[in-house]
């Protein structure tokens, strides 16, 4: 990392370690810093929107939306070819299990990034809450199959890396606090901070892995 670069990704740092005191949650001074712009994956519009109404669709299969609906919405929104393996068998399937419902609805989380990255949530508010699902399904329904990527407006790649680096400061002390068998702190929700860490990590290319093999790592 050369010296611009290197004050890029230690300024971000330190702007996200602020949050943190101004918010009273622990940190880690030892994580070190992630990708700069010279180094982060640029996502496309088309390639954000296509993730985004994916992730909307199967998690509106895991909050139980009946399975001739999500076929249709596959078919309309011309899905199919865009989901990913582990995607393509959860909408496929008939019955799925408890377990994967409520992972796959938890996806809502994730989502809700992605529609940010794309210009349609204003704010990632604090990871306290989960949210506004019924703004992200309307988001996606209102617009349509034609008008959903032509109504985005990208964000640009430092303020996707500013909130990456953010969430990978916040997702350290959530899990902190779990190991140490603590509740975590200035009331995070460990599931928002978990989903958003996720799909920041991919916006910004984190290891070059694929959407079903993003890690957390903190």
């Amino acid at each position: 990392m050369d010296q611009k670069n290197s004050q890029e990704a230690l300024q971000r740092r330190a702007r996200s370690e602020a949050v943190l005191r101004e918010d009273g949650v622990p940190i880690n001074q030892y994580l070190p810093v992630i990708e700069t712009e010279d180094d982060a994956k640029r996502r496309s519009k088309a390639e954000i929107s296509q993730r985004a109404l994916c992730v909307l669709l199967v998690a509106l299969k895991g909050e139980g939306l009946e399975q001739p609906i999500v076929e249709r919405i596959a078919q309309d929104f011309k899905l199919r070819d865009s989901l990913t393996p582990k995607e393509r068998v959860f909408i496929a399937a008939k019955t799925s299990s408890q377990n994967d419902r409520v992972q796959f609805s938890w996806k809502y989380e994730a989502a809700w990034v992605l529609l940010w990255a794309l210009g349609y949530v204003n704010v990632l508010d604090r990871p306290t809450k989960i949210c506004d699902v019924q703004f992200a399904v309307k988001t996606m329904r209102d617009h349509g199959p034609s008008g959903f990527e032509a109504g985005a407006k990208l964000r640009s790649l430092r303020d996707i890396l500013d909130q990456a680096d953010l969430i990978y400061r916040y997702h350290w002390a959530v899990v902190d606090a779990r190991i140490k068998g603590r509740p975590a702190p200035a009331k995070l929700e460990a599931g928002v901070v978990l989903e958003r860490h996720y799909a920041l990590n991919w916006l910004i290319g984190y290891m070059d892995q694929e959407w079903d093999d993003i890690s957390t790592d903190t």
